[in-house]
């Protein structure tokens, strides 16, 4: 397994990081003993970087990594996990979470202890709250070694959040279809001018890029190097200098092995100017397949019949581009509580110039 040092920190990680978001199961449970043994199988193989969080699972995620770390482990691994902004309340509220944190992992100290999925309002709640004392304090008390978030929200805000505090790490979205969304490339840079180490979150999209649409297989059927789509998705991660360490949520030992396997070589500036090429081909193929192009501004907002069109319209065209209409049609009438009487407030409104009615007609027409 490829290491890498973080950034201004005295520890070594592996480029590939197991994220236990999604743990075997046994129907609605985590299947304890799997679990377990598939944390172990990955300390063993090498991945000494492990993500958890307060809410995967239920609570239970936390749980079962403080058990899968007893017997040595801990000291093997780096451990995350996050305080959730929407159960803190008050600035004691913080160490109460994170100390009930610990019990659960079993341990004295947190390595990376992020804020968890920060965007605009859950940061200036945080602030309010005076999160900078609460961090500080922690270090001070040892219950953690380095203060970090993880982010979802734009470009701009991810720029406020990075210059606020001195983080030690920024957990992002990243994938081949991210690199001008969410933080975006450039924000990863400034995170790494500032000697912050990057960690990557959903770099498959939640699964959708293990497989591709015909068209964008077709694509890596034609490249000469034969690899997996979650192969190329991972490589092209792993390939980029801002990156530190990629997350997968891995929930089988197969799983486990192939993601192992590609990160046998997982080593920043490996990609080839034809493979880098062959990618640009791949996110235009995948970006062609869209129809709407809606950005989620919420010009069109509210509608007057309470239709949340912007929801219904980016998650439409997530279902074109990865082959997953029938998906989106059994949740597509759970979005619409009125139809569209045509009035044309939310076409008047809306700075893309989208004709709304009409998608709205198609796809209720379709659905």
């Amino acid at each position: 397994m490829q290491k890498i040092l973080f950034p201004g920190m005295d520890i070594e990680g592996s480029r590939l990081g197991l994220g236990c978001m999604r743990l075997p199961m046994d129907g609605d449970q985590v299947d304890e003993a799997k679990a377990i043994k598939l944390i172990r199988s990955a300390i063993d193989s090498g991945i000494n970087y492990i993500d958890t969080a307060y809410p995967y699972h239920g609570g239970m995620s936390e749980v079962m990594v403080g058990k899968a770390l007893q017997e040595g482990y801990r000291e093997k691994v780096i451990l995350a996990t996050k305080l959730p902004p929407w159960k803190v309340n008050t600035y004691e509220d913080m160490e109460a979470i994170l100390d009930e944190q610990l019990k659960k992992l079993q341990t004295d100290h947190i390595d990376f202890y992020l804020l968890h999925a920060l965007n605009k309002d859950r940061f200036e709640m945080l602030k309010k709250l005076d999160y900078k004392k609460f961090l500080n304090d922690m270090l001070k008390k040892g219950k953690i070694k380095y203060p970090a978030f993880s982010f979802h929200d734009n470009a701009q805000v991810f720029l406020d959040i990075l210059n606020d505090y001195p983080w030690r790490m920024a957990q992002v979205q990243m994938s081949i279809l991210d690199t001008n969304a969410q933080a975006t490339v450039k924000g990863m840079q400034a995170a790494r001018e500032k000697g912050m180490a990057v960690v990557v979150m959903e770099p498959l999209r939640g699964g959708s890029l293990a497989t591709a649409p015909k068209e964008v297989q077709a694509l890596y059927d034609a490249f000469p190097v034969k690899r997996t789509p979650v192969e190329w998705a991972l490589r092209f991660l792993y390939d980029m200098p801002e990156v530190t360490v990629v997350l997968s949520g891995m929930s089988n030992e197969t799983q486990l092995a192939e993601n192992i396997e590609t990160f046998k070589a997982a080593k920043a500036n490996v990609m080839g100017t034809d493979e880098k090429e062959l990618i640009e081909k791949v996110v235009k193929a995948y970006l062609s397949r869209i129809k709407t192009g809606c950005t989620g501004c919420e010009y069109c907002q509210p509608c007057p019949k309470d239709i949340k069109i912007p929801h219904i319209f980016q998650g439409y065209d997530r279902a074109l581009m990865f082959d997953n209409l029938q998906g989106f049609y059994k949740r597509y009438v759970k979005c619409v509580e009125g139809n569209c009487i045509k009035c044309g407030t939310c076409e008047a409104a809306c700075p893309q110039q989208l004709p709304i009615m009409r998608y709205l007609e198609e796809i209720e027409a379709d659905a």
